[in-house]
Parts: C-alpha cells; structure tokens; sequence
C-alpha cells in the first residue's frame, strides 16, 4: 500500500510567537511525500538529495497518523511501518513553512496509503502535523497557522494556543519571494524579544481579522524585524509598489504580494541584492493527494 501527496509552502501575514495568534498563506512552491507502507512495524524517513537530514518530523508525522487511523483502516498499527520519502522545492530554513509543507503532506500522503484519506476532514489531518512538530521540536508555536494556510489554501487567522481556525479567506494575489542566503531555524528565535512587541502583534491580528492583510503584513514586517534583528531594507525596497511585505516566519525570507506588474519591478531591485527571488502566484487550493 502506498501514498503521495503535495503541499504548498506558505509566506506570513501575522508571526504567532509574540501572542499565539498567527496568521498565512499558501504560495505555489510545493513538497511532495511519498509514504510506502511495511509490516514491519518500522518507519524510516528519507529527504530528497539530503542524506544526512533529520527525518524526525515527518518518521513522527508518518507514526502518529498510523496510530490514529490505522484501525480504522483494518489494520493493527503495531504491525505497520512505513517508508516515508519527502522531495521539495521549499528551501529549510527560509521562513517559507518547509516543514509545515513535509508534514501535511507527509500525513496526507499515508492517510492515502492507508485508504482513508477522504473519511478524514483535513483540519484534523493538520492537527497531526502540527503535533509531530511539537514532538521533533521544530517549531516554537506548533505553527497551527502556517500548517492550516499550507492544507487549506487561502490566507488563514488562527489561535495557535488552542490550534483554533480563526478565519479563512482566499485571496488574488502574486507573490514575490526574496531569500538571502543565510538560513534561520524557527526553533532557535528570540521568543521573549517577539513577546515584548505583542501590542503591534495584537494590531496585525486586528487587521488580518478585518482582512486588511497587506497592511497586516507590512506593520508585521517592520515588527517582526527590528524584535529578530533582520534588515528593513528589503522591505522598502518593495514600498510602495505592494500591496503588503513582511519579513517571512522568523526570516530569513520575505515575501512581497500585490499584482504582477509591480512585484516585476521589485524583482528587479531584490534581484540586486545576494541570494534568490522567486516570483509566484497563491495558491487557494492546499494539500492534495497526487
């Protein structure tokens, strides 16, 4: 029995660390799972051209979504191991939701393998994700928000204390990515840094709420870059040809939305600076089985 499916990355309206509220959406750069299943009761994790990459989340993705639905499927989860082999255009450590991406479609792609993907409402299928990124230690908030925009599609408001879907939207946008080329693990971020600028926080959640999301995303920017120490300058580069830019996750990644004409232009001035851009549309669709 096997399964495959992909999920989009994600870029960040509201960063979750300063209130647990947290807020993105989904942009067409995917990962791709492919989970075989065994008897062995094993799982092995494998990342594409990776060799030596920890493959704790997506073996706990794989593990989790055995044990909670393998009955249902008739199966003795005790007895069942999986073969799990992600494959990705996301880079790690971009602030572009990598592994919120591996693990969606790590769970989509063995709920497929196990024959019960459509029985299983995708929210609870990212509740699993996001609870293997607790486990493995990837994130700081359980990234509920990030996790829910790469599944659902759209631009999604979320709770990340109580992994609550506050609202969802779908939106028309493109998307302008520019990734220098340092990395910055989420794990490793100055949370108290972030909590003490919770009042511009709590503004971003008001106005992503009021589906004001560039605005969200730009007073999120500035923020979130002066309390991770990240440059501003990428983001003027961008103003005022935008619609919104922020700093992406905890960096070190931002993204830039608005129509394609004007983001062409801010590619031009982003292209300038060391590292890679990338100009892409949003994705209202999630994660599916391919």
């Amino acid at each position: 029995m096997d399964g495959r499916a992909v999920a989009p990355a994600a870029g960040t309206v509201l960063n979750a660390l300063a209130t647990g509220t947290g807020s993105a959406f989904a942009i067409d750069l995917e990962t791709t799972a492919t989970v075989d299943l065994t008897d062995d009761g094993e799982i092995v994790g494998e990342i594409a051209d990776q060799p030596d990459a920890d493959a704790t989340l997506i073996e706990r993705c794989a593990e989790l979504t055995i044990a909670e639905y393998a009955d249902a499927a008739g199966l003795d989860d005790s007895d069942v191991g999986a073969r799990v082999r992600t494959e990705s255009e996301v880079p790690m450590a971009a602030g572009l939701k990598s592994s919120s991406a591996a693990a969606n479609a790590t769970v989509l792609a063995t709920l497929d393998a196990l024959a019960v993907a459509d029985a299983v409402d995708r929210i609870d299928a990212c509740r699993l994700g996001v609870r293997a990124a607790r486990d493995a230690g990837v994130t700081a908030t359980g990234a509920f928000d990030d996790a829910s925009a790469s599944m659902l599609g759209g631009v999604t408001v979320t709770d990340n204390t109580s992994d609550a879907l506050l609202a969802r939207d779908e939106v028309d946008w493109w998307a302008l990515v520019y990734t220098p080329p340092e990395q910055a693990y989420s794990a490793d971020a100055d949370v108290s840094a972030c909590e003490r600028i919770a009042p511009m926080a709590t503004l971003v959640e008001e106005l992503a709420l009021d589906g004001r999301y560039g605005e969200a995303m730009t007073v999120n920017g500035f923020a979130f870059s002066a309390a991770l120490e990240f440059s501003t300058g990428p983001m003027i580069d961008a103003m005022p040809d935008v619609d919104g830019v922020s700093l992406s996750g905890t960096g070190p990644s931002y993204v830039a939305v608005g129509d394609r004409e004007p983001l062409e232009t801010v590619r031009d001035r982003w292209t300038d600076r060391d590292g890679t851009t990338r100009l892409l549309q949003t994705r209202t669709d999630g994660t599916r089985i391919r």
